[in-house]
C-alpha cells in the first residue's frame, strides 16, 4: 500500500502566487527523485467549525487561505529515500529557509500516514 505525507498550511492570500511557484519548483524536484503524486489544493468548501477544523487547526487570520497537499510515495521506505534525496537537493536550499517561505512554518501541520484503503 502507498504512504501519503500530508500538510495543512495558512498561506497569506497576496502569497498564493508565489507559494503556488514554489510548490511547482518543490513538486518537480519530488517528482524527480521518485515520488508517484504532489498535490497542492487550496481551499474551496472549507468552513470554521464550532470546536476543530482546517481553519482553526492552523490559527487562521481573515487574510489567508488553507491550503492541504499531500505527496504519494509507494510505501514509507520508498519515502523516507525520497526524503532524504530531496532535503540534499541544492535546488531546494533557499526556499527552505523560514524567511524565504511565503508562509508562517510555524502554524504548517504535516505528518506521514499508511494508507488503508486504496482504490
Amino acid at each position: 500500500m502507498a504512504y501519503v505525507d500530508g500538510f495543512v498550511v495558512p498561506v497569506p492570500k497576496k502569497k498564493l502566487s508565489a507559494y503556488r511557484a514554489m510548490a511547482r519548483k518543490a513538486g518537480k524536484v519530488w517528482r524527480e527523485h521518485g515520488a508517484l503524486e504532489f498535490r497542492e489544493c487550496v481551499a474551496d468548501d472549507v468552513k470554521k467549525g464550532k470546536w476543530t477544523s482546517f481553519p482553526r487547526s492552523v490559527k487562521l487570520k481573515t487574510n489567508e487561505t488553507v491550503l492541504f497537499s499531500y505527496i504519494v510515495y509507494k510505501s514509507r521506505r520508498q519515502r523516507d529515500r525520497v526524503l532524504a534525496k530531496v532535503m540534499k537537493d541544492p535546488r531546494l536550499a533557499k526556499m527552505m529557509k523560514p524567511d524565504a517561505m511565503p508562509f508562517d512554518g510555524k502554524r504548517m501541520i504535516w505528518g506521514g500516514f499508511k494508507a488503508i484503503v486504496d482504490l
